[in-house]
């Protein structure tokens, strides 16, 4: 359920960014300045877009790493239950072979 909801939302940044780049990129093809005016603004958008696109990617990481450890803690306490249970059943098997033995 956690992973729809950062999926999802990942996709709602994704698409909010693209419509911000191309309505950017628009938006200086269209106004009345000069070439080398636009070329420089065209520069700094893409430095700033560079350096969010790199804060994302590692915030994405991070997510990544934790849902990955979640993951694991999960594994492993599933893998602690079961195991519990074979040796509860086990002893179970072991104590009612000891009684019909002592029965017999």
């Amino acid at each position: 359920m956690a992973d729809d909801r950062g999926s999802s939302a990942a996709a709602v940044l994704l698409a909010f960014l693209s419509g911000a780049a191309l309505g950017a990129v628009a938006a200086m093809l269209l106004a009345p300045e000069s070439a080398n005016e636009s070329r420089e603004r065209l520069r700094r958008y893409a430095r700033r877009a560079e350096g969010q696109l790199h804060d994302m990617a590692g915030r994405a990481g991070e997510v990544f790493e934790e849902v990955v450890g979640q993951g694991k803690d999960f594994v492993e306490t599933k893998k602690s239950a079961l195991r519990e249970a074979f040796e509860a059943g086990r002893e179970a098997m072991r104590q009612e072979r000891d009684r019909m033995r002592g029965e017999g």
